[in-house]
């Protein structure tokens, strides 16, 4: 069993003493636990340079390896005016970070056998029984059905409006309110007007980002028979300890959320589908693929757990071979790509993107890491091989994904031994 990570008290002492964690006698004087402490002092100064641009405002930044706590900081500001420090316990719209929280969740309840990856989601979604498959001589059944394996690796045929490539589709996503960008709209009515919209592609044939995992939700809530706030909090994020994750946010805390700047294109309209200041149940679905707010040191657990194989602080989540099969590529001989997210070299799992070799990445990393980000800004990362955790939360939408590979960079240049 992988040691337990201890965020607060390492915390604490990251604040008393920024070396203080190295441990062991053969640690040499310059090192934590493998890494260089003057490599790991670069983040802050090459973080600063991307405040002062305006690259974003501020963001706070996590690092465990071999289960202990190397890194925690807090860097610029919270605010869009640039004005408050940014604090290690700043909330963030954790966008698609939410997907390997819900992916997990739904791993659990096929190890309880409440469900099986290769039975069709129409099993508990009567709705999408009747879907077909928009092709260039008319819409046609689809070959097989939707498996829940679909709903985990992007292969259902779903999209996002934003990238459908079909101008009906997107213009039937967007008339449906599939993705309740703008507007509330209930679980059973969303799922009742997506089984009028057919297919993109053939189910299993193509990785296609998309509302996969927002189905993903609702078939959780119809397997285990209650909201996916509560499948969520009675699974993971209360025995995780993870007590600042949650889908809205109350009005004391509102101050402590992390803003993206003014001048952000993507801002204005990001804001309107992420209403995080009231309780959706029984308004709005639950969004599995893109809906909580949480903290860096409350995914950090998370990330832990999985890295360690599906332990931490000595409770077991998920079997050794389940996470092996979730990190493992379920993409193989399909058509479309991760790099928008992920970087090349990267495939799909169930609900991360793992990479497929050492080499083709735009950063160092291993063989079978694994990774996800959110189009806020957020973004983390796990290696087993080298036992790493990275996770990086700010909101900068329009400059994510450089964001992201810089932090990155940092942090496995900083991977001494």
């Amino acid at each position: 069993m992988k040691k337990p990570i201890a965020v607060l008290g390492a915390a604490l002492l990251l604040a008393a003493a920024p070396g203080a964690f190295a441990q062991g006698a053969k640690a040499a004087p310059d090192e934590t636990e493998g890494m260089s402490r003057a490599r790991l002092a670069r983040i802050a100064p090459a973080l600063k340079e991307q405040i002062d641009r305006n690259v974003f405002p501020g963001a706070v930044t996590m690092v465990s390896r071999n289960g202990k706590l190397v890194h925690y900081e807090a860097h610029g500001y919270i605010d869009a005016a640039k004005s408050k420090p940014m604090p290690r316990d700043a909330l963030f719209r954790l966008a698609s970070m939410t997907k390997p929280i819900v992916a997990t969740a739904a791993m659990m309840l096929v190890e309880q056998g409440k469900m099986n990856l290769h039975e069709p989601i129409s099993k508990w979604l009567p709705e999408l029984k009747d879907l077909k498959v928009e092709t260039a001589n008319g819409d046609v059944a689809p070959t097989r059905p939707i498996w829940v394996q679909d709903l985990l690796r992007h292969t259902a045929g779903f999209v996002y409006a934003g990238a459908a490539k079909s101008a009906r589709i997107k213009k039937l996503y967007e008339d449906g309110n599939i993705e309740a960008r703008e507007t509330d709209i209930t679980g059973d009515e969303m799922l009742k007007n997506l089984g009028q919209i057919p297919l993109a592609n053939q189910p299993g044939t193509v990785w296609e980002y998309a509302i996969t995992n927002d189905v993903l939700g609702l078939l959780i809530e119809r397997v285990a028979g209650k909201p996916l706030d509560a499948v969520l909090r009675e699974l993971l994020l209360d025995p995780l300890g993870m007590k600042e994750t949650t889908w809205w946010i109350e009005p004391s805390k509102v101050p402590r959320i992390a803003e993206a700047l003014d001048s952000d294109p993507l801002k204005a309209t990001m804001l309107k589908s992420y209403r995080i200041y009231s309780n959706p149940l029984g308004k709005s679905y639950f969004k599995g693929g893109a809906g909580l707010v949480g903290t860096a040191s409350d995914y950090l657990k998370f990330a832990q757990m999985m890295v360690n194989g599906g332990t931490y602080e000595g409770k077991r989540y998920l079997s050794k071979k389940t996470v092996e099969l979730m990190l493992s590529n379920h993409t193989v001989g399909m058509s479309g790509s991760t790099i928008a997210t992920t970087g090349p070299g990267y495939g799909h799992g169930l609900g991360f993107g793992v990479r497929l070799d050492e080499g083709m990445g735009w950063t160092p990393g291993s063989k079978g890491d694994a990774m996800w980000a959110g189009a806020w800004g957020t973004s983390f990362w796990i290696d087993p091989k080298e036992q790493l955790v990275g996770v990086f939360m700010s909101q900068a939408p329009s400059t994510r994904v450089t964001s992201r590979m810089l932090y990155k960079d940092l942090v496995y240049g900083a991977v001494m031994r």
